[in-house]
C-alpha cells in the first residue's frame, strides 16, 4: 500500500523524466510534526521539529495558508538531541499565537502539513468515533445491516453442565477479531456513560437505538452505552452468576467479516466462559485468575452509572449483586487463553472495586458503607503501577489508570480529597520525569496498545487539572493528545479517518478494510511498540512496502499495514476511551488562560490578559464606603464588594449598598457573622460544622435578598478573614457556589492593621508592595484579585483607600483593565 502523497511525488518525477529533465531526488532530512486535527486558541500549541542531521534551528515561522505570509515568528527553544530515528529534535512553542485560521509551520528547510487553529476545531470528533463502536456491534450490526453471532453461546466452567446454552448475543467485538471480553466491554461502557454525563453537548442524535440512521430523542453516545449495558446484563443474568468472555483464540484462524462462526464444535454457538476465580485456559496455556473482584467491580461501576443516567432499577440491582460478589471473592479474573499464550493479564483489582464503591456511593448517598469501602480500596492502588515504568505485561494494569480516584475525589473533602488528587499527581510526575527528556514529551512505554495507555494517561492529566486547578502538566497532557493525532515520529494520526484528508491509517489490521474495503471511521489503532517487541511477535509479515521506513528505529516501530496486528489493529476499548478524551477536548475550557486555585478556592484569574479585579470586603467598618463609591463612579470603574450579613443589615449602610449596586458593581457574600472557619495554625482543623457553615451562609444570602441579590447573580463567595481550607471549599461547591480569595504576593490585604500590631503596614508600604510585585513578576498583576477593606478600625488613621487615585493612575499607565470578579474569573 503506497499512500497518495508518495504516489504524487512519483508521478511528478516520472513526468519530468519524460520531458527530458533528469531529476535527482534529495532525501528529506528534517520534518515538522503537528497535531493534524488542529489546536484550540487557548490550548498549549507545540510542534516538534526533527532531523536526521546533527544540526539545530533557532527560530520558526507560522505561515498563513491564504496569504502565504508569515504571521508569527517564535524561538525554537533548546535542542533535545536524538529520539528514535532522529539525530536532533526540538519543540516549537506557539501557544501565544491564538488567531483562528489555517496555517503551516516553516522551520529551517522543513515545513509542516497545514493545520487549523479554531475554537471548534475538535467539534464532532467524539461523535465521529462512535461510528467505530457501532461497526463493532455483535448481534445485529447496523453497519452491515445484518446479524452475526446470534447463537451465542454454550457455557464453560460454570455451575451448570458444560455446553449449556445461554443467551449472550450482543455487545461489541473486542478488536479486529470477534472475541468479546467483559474486561474491555465494561470499561468501554463506563467511558461512554461518563462521556454522556460529563459532556452531553458533544454528541448528537443521528441514530436509533439499533444503530441505524434516525432520531430517537436520545444522544447517540447513550444509545451506544445502552447497547453495552444490555450485553453486560446478559453476562450477569443472576445475582450469583458472572461470565467473563465469549469465544477464545480459535477465532484467530483467519480474517473474515463478522458472521456466524462454526468452528467451535457446537454449530454456530461460541463458548461463554464463567467466572470461577481459578485459572482457566482452553489448551496448554492458563491464566492466573485468583478471584472475581476485577470483573465484578467493572460490572458494578458500569451498572451503577447506567442506573443513574437511565433511572433503571434492574441496573441498580445488578450493580449491588456484582458488588457483593467482588467483596466476597477479592482478586483478579483474567481472560482465558486458548492455543496461543496471549491473554489479558490483569493483575490489579482494588481500583475496580474503588470505582464501583464510589459509583454506588453516589447512587446510594444515604448508605455510607460504599463510600467507606471505596476509601479502603483506594489505599490498595494509590498509583497505577505502569506509570513511570518501561514495560508491563499485556493489559497487566487495567484500566490503564485508576478511574476510582477521580470519582471518589468528587465525593470527598479536605485531606481525603487532597490525598486522592496527590495520588494522580505522583503518577503523572513519574511519567513526566521520563517525558521531559525528549522533544515529544513521551513518557509512555511502547508496549502493546501504547495508544490506549496514552489516551488513558491524557485523561488522568485532564482529571488532575480539573480536580486541582493545577496546570503544571498541561503541556504533557496536550503532548499525549497531539501524539495520537500526528505529532509523533511518523507524522500520522492514529485514528482512522481523523482528520478527514489527513495522514491517518489506511491499511489497518481489520477485515472490514482488508476484505470488505469498508472504512473503519473513528477506530483508534493499537499504536507503536518497542522494536524488541515487534521482532518477537508471532505471525507478523508486512504485505506492502513500508511508507514509514525512514521513521522506524530500534527504539520503536509503527506500520500502517494489515499484516502488523501489533501496531495497527483498532481496538474497541481504546476507541471508547478516546471518545471521552475527544469530548473533553471539544467541550473543555481554555488551558492557556486558567484560573489559579489554592485549597479549592480560585485565587487568580487568567495571567494572559492585563486585567485585574479590585475587591472590597466589609463587616464591622464602612468608613471608606462613600469615598470609594464616589471615586469608582468618577473613574468609571466597576469593582466587587463582599459583605457580611451584618454589614448588609446595618441601616447606616443601606444607602451606600444601594448606590454601589446601582453603579453596576458586583456584590457578593462574606458569611453572615464573620465566623472563623478553621484553626489559624492547624488549617485542616475545622471550628464549624457543615450545618453551621450552611446556616450562616444562607443567612448572608437572606440579608442580600433585601437588595434583590440572589444566588444565581452572586455565585462567588469570599470567606471571612480570607481563611478557609479544602473542606470549606468543598462545602461551598456543594452549595452551588465557588469559593474565591485574594491573590497573594502584595500587602493590600494588610490595610486593616493598626500601629500597635506587629504586622502593621503603612499605606505607602502597601502601595509600594503592589508596584514592586507588578514590576518584578513576569506576569505582573495579570488576573489579580486585589483585596482592600472598605473600612478599618479608628486606630488606623492612615487609610489605604485614599491611595486609590495613585494606584489606579499607575495601573492605567501600565495598561491594565479593571473589571469585576465575574468577568475576571469566568
Amino acid at each position: 500500500m503506497i499512500k497518495c502523497r508518495l504516489a504524487s511525488i512519483g508521478l511528478l518525477v516520472l513526468l519530468l523524466n519524460l520531458t527530458g529533465f533528469t531529476v535527482t531526488a534529495q532525501p528529506q532530512q528534517s520534518w515538522v510534526r503537528i497535531n493534524l486535527l488542529g489546536y484550540k486558541p487557548g490550548s498549549p500549541k507545540i510542534a516538534v521539529w526533527c532531523s536526521k542531521e546533527n544540526n539545530t534551528i533557532t527560530s520558526f515561522s507560522i505561515i498563513d495558508v491564504t496569504s502565504g505570509k508569515p504571521v508569527f515568528t517564535g524561538k525554537a527553544g533548546k535542542a533535545y538531541g536524538g529520539y528514535g530515528p532522529f539525530t536532533q529534535t526540538g519543540r516549537l512553542n506557539f501557544t501565544n499565537f491564538t488567531k483562528p485560521g489555517r496555517y503551516f509551520i516553516k522551520a529551517g528547510e522543513a515545513t509542516s502539513p497545514e493545520f487549523t487553529i479554531g475554537a471548534d476545531v475538535y467539534k464532532g470528533a467524539a461523535d465521529f468515533c462512535l461510528s467505530y463502536m457501532r461497526q463493532q456491534r455483535s448481534g445485529f450490526n447496523p453497519f452491515l445491516k445484518d446479524s452475526c453471532h446470534t447463537h451465542d453461546g454454550y457455557t464453560l466452567y460454570g455451575p451448570m453442565p458444560d455446553s449449556t446454552h445461554i443467551d449472550a448475543s450482543g455487545g461489541w467485538h473486542d478488536a479486529s477479531d470477534y472475541l468479546q471480553y467483559l474486561t474491555t466491554s465494561a470499561n468501554a461502557t463506563w467511558h461512554l456513560l461518563a462521556a454522556a454525563r460529563d459532556f452531553p453537548n458533544a454528541f448528537g442524535d443521528g441514530h436509533l437505538a439499533n444503530g441505524l440512521p434516525g432520531k430517537n430523542n436520545q444522544s447517540d453516545v447513550l444509545d451506544e452505552a445502552r447497547w453495552g449495558l444490555n450485553w453486560l446484563l446478559k453476562m450477569h443474568p443472576r445475582k450469583d452468576w458472572l461470565f467473563n468472555q465469549i469465544a477464545d483464540d480459535r477465532d484467530h484462524h483467519g480474517m473474515r467479516l463478522p458472521k456466524e462462526d462454526s468452528f467451535y464444535g457446537r454449530g454456530f454457538e461460541r463458548p461463554v466462559y464463567f467466572c470461577t476465580a481459578t485459572p482457566q485456559g482452553f489448551g496448554k496455556y492458563k491464566n492466573r485468575s485468583t478471584g472475581l473482584a476485577s470483573t465484578a467491580g467493572k460490572f458494578a461501576s458500569a451498572f451503577a452509572l447506567g442506573a443513574e443516567l437511565f433511572n433503571d432499577t434492574l441496573l441498580q440491582s445488578r450493580a449491588l449483586s456484582a458488588w457483593t460478589l467482588g467483596v466476597e471473592k477479592p482478586g483478579v479474573c483474567q481472560t482465558a487463553p486458548g492455543r496461543s499464550p496471549y491473554f489479558y493479564e490483569e493483575d490489579n483489582w482494588t481500583d475496580d472495586m474503588e470505582l464501583a464503591g464510589a459509583a454506588l456511593a453516589h447512587l446510594n448517598r444515604a448508605n455510607k458503607k460504599y463510600l467507606g469501602a471505596a476509601k479502603t480500596y483506594a489505599k490498595g492502588e494509590t498509583i497505577t503501577p505502569w506509570l513511570g515504568a518501561d514495560t508491563a505485561r499485556h493489559y497487566q494494569w487495567y484500566p490503564f489508570i485508576n478511574i476510582g480516584h477521580y470519582e471518589l475525589a468528587k465525593l470527598s473533602t479536605g485531606t481525603e480529597r487532597a490525598t486522592l488528587i496527590n495520588f494522580y499527581k505522583q503518577g503523572i510526575e513519574r511519567v513526566w520525569q521520563k517525558a521531559r527528556q525528549n522533544a515529544f514529551y513521551r513518557g509512555i512505554p511502547f508496549i502493546w496498545c501504547s495508544n490506549n495507555l496514552t489516551t488513558s494517561f491524557a485523561i488522568q492529566c485532564y482529571w488532575y487539572r480539573q480536580l486541582s486547578g493545577d496546570t503544571s502538566y498541561s503541556e504533557l497532557e496536550q503532548a499525549c493528545f497531539d501524539w495520537l493525532l500526528g505529532c509523533n515520529p511518523w507524522g500520522s494520526s492514529m485514528v482512522y479517518g481523523l482528520p478527514a484528508g489527513g495522514d491517518t491509517p489506511a491499511d489497518p489490521h481489520s477485515a472490514f478494510t482488508h476484505i470488505g474495503h469498508y472504512p473503519i471511521n473513528g477506530g483508534l489503532v493499537d499504536g507503536p511498540v518497542y522494536g524488541s517487541i515487534y521482532k518477537s511477535l508471532i505471525g507478523i509479515t508486512l504485505n506492502e512496502p513500508d511508507e514509514y521506513a525512514d521513521f522506524q528505529s530500534d527504539l520503536v516501530v509503527y506500520h500502517d499495514d494489515y499484516g502488523d496486528y501489533s501496531t495497527n489493529e483498532p481496538t474497541m476499548d481504546g476507541t471508547a476511551s478516546l471518545i471521552y478524551l475527544l469530548a473533553a477536548k471539544e467541550m473543555g475550557k481554555s488551558q492557556q488562560t486558567p484560573v489559579t486555585y489554592d485549597h479549592g478556592a480560585i485565587t487568580r484569574g487568567s495571567t494572559a490578559k492585563k486585567q485585574l479585579a479590585l475587591v472590597f470586603t466589609g463587616d464591622e467598618y464602612a468608613d471608606g464606603a462613600a469615598y470609594i463609591a464616589r471615586f469608582l463612579q468618577q473613574e468609571k470603574i466597576k469593582a466587587s464588594f463582599f459583605f457580611t450579613g451584618r454589614f448588609y443589615r446595618k441601616a447606616a449602610n443601606k444607602q451606600i449598598i444601594g448606590q454601589l449596586r446601582k453603579q453596576g458593581n458586583y456584590l457578593g457574600p462574606h458569611s453572615d457573622q464573620h465566623l472563623v472557619y478553621c484553626d489559624w495554625n492547624q488549617r485542616d482543623s475545622l471550628l464549624v460544622t457543615q450545618k453551621q457553615f450552611a446556616h450562616d451562609l444562607a443567612d448572608n444570602y437572606t440579608a442580600m435578598a433585601a437588595y434583590s441579590i440572589n444566588k444565581k447573580e452572586a455565585l462567588y463567595f469570599l470567606p471571612p478573614y480570607e481563611w478557609y481550607n479544602d473542606t470549606i471549599a468543598a462545602w461551598t461547591k456543594q452549595a452551588g457556589l465557588q469559593l474565591i480569595n485574594y491573590t497573594p504576593g502584595t500587602y493590600s490585604n494588610a490595610d486593616y492593621t493598626t500601629p500597635d500590631m506587629k504586622n502593621y503596614r503603612s499605606s505607602a508600604a502597601i502601595l509600594d508592595s503592589i508596584i514592586n510585585y507588578e514590576q518584578r513578576s513576569a506576569t505582573g498583576l495579570n488576573g489579580f484579585v486585589l483585596l482592600i477593606h472598605i473600612g478599618s478600625h479608628p486606630a488606623r488613621t492612615d487609610k489605604f483607600y485614599y491611595q486609590l487615585p495613585a494606584l489606579i493612575n499607575y495601573l492605567r499607565q501600565r495598561s491594565y483593565t479593571l473589571t469585576t470578579v465575574r468577568d475576571l474569573l469566568r
